[in-house]
């Protein structure tokens, strides 16, 4: 978490085409959130406001939790296939 908090400059919450460009760049920002939203990818979105069209990203402490879990599904499938 430490390390993203410093990749992102102290931010709390990083916008979503952020995320995309740093994680996701097979995604564009409008995919990542149509499989965000249907659950494909376990990752909360947040919202500035109510609307529809307002800024949206992803919260520091959620991207880092679901960076771990991404590693903790490789090491164990590579723990599988190594042993």
């Amino acid at each position: 978490m430490f390390l993203l908090f410093a990749q992102y400059g102290g931010k709390a919450v990083i916008p979503v085409d952020d995320v995309c460009r740093d994680y996701f760049s097979h995604l564009t920002p409008e995919k990542f959130l149509r499989k965000a939203g249907l659950g494909e990818i376990k990752i909360p979105v947040l919202r500035a406001e109510a609307s529809q069209k307002c800024q949206k990203g992803v919260h520091l402490q959620d991207l880092a939790n679901y960076l771990d879990q991404r590693r903790d599904a490789a090491l164990k499938e590579f723990h599988q296939l190594h042993r």
